[in-house]
């Protein structure tokens, strides 16, 4: 799963975390955040993997925080520029899409860099390369659904659980009301 920083997708992630077929053991206190504006911004569960942070992106990297069963979300917005990699592995990839600057905004309302998990200081730096990575994450997401037949657009939680083949659980929340949008590559 990809998107940039701000652009919603945590809540993409929570739409299907609950479904049976997930493992969750990647799941702790710490790594979890919740907004002090919660039902806002932000709330991180679960393991997020970039550079600098506390699990890398490559391959060998994803099973480490999981000790159950299940099939595994595997989060990080670096993923963006390893798409045309990614698809070797045959995995779905779930690409999520907002607008650069709307994008920061929301990364900054949710706690910016006083974000207890995920850490994104030792890799963003600053504000300044904040926006230039989440400007490039969002190109490099844009052309791979520009450039792939393989990618469809999902118009809401419960279709993106249909999408994946997950069990369908809760009520349909159109992500056109959330300010986002969401695509599956399968």
């Amino acid at each position: 799963m990809t998107g940039a920083p701000g652009s919603k997708w945590s809540s993409v992630a929570r739409d299907i975390r609950y479904c049976p077929e997930l493992d969750r053991s990647d799941a702790s206190n710490e790594r979890e955040y919740i907004s002090p504006n919660y039902h806002g911004p932000a709330h991180h569960i679960g393991a997020y993997w970039d550079p600098g942070m506390e699990f890398g992106i490559e391959r060998e990297e994803w099973d480490k925080p999981f000790s159950g069963n299940g099939i595994r979300v595997i989060k990080s917005h670096t993923f963006a520029h390893e798409l045309q990699h990614l698809v070797f592995y045959n995995y779905p990839i779930i690409l999520v899409h907002r607008n650069d600057v709307e994008c920061l905004e929301h990364w900054k309302k949710a706690g910016g860099f006083g974000i207890s998990y995920p850490n994104y200081k030792p890799y963003y730096k600053d504000l300044d390369a904040m926006y230039r990575h989440i400007v490039w994450q969002n190109r490099d997401i844009m052309d791979f659904i520009h450039n792939n037949t393989r990618v469809t657009r999902v118009h809401s939680n419960t279709e993106l659980q249909e999408s994946l083949g997950l069990t369908t659980i809760g009520k349909p929340e159109f992500y056109k009301n959330r300010d986002v949008t969401v695509y599956v590559y399968k």
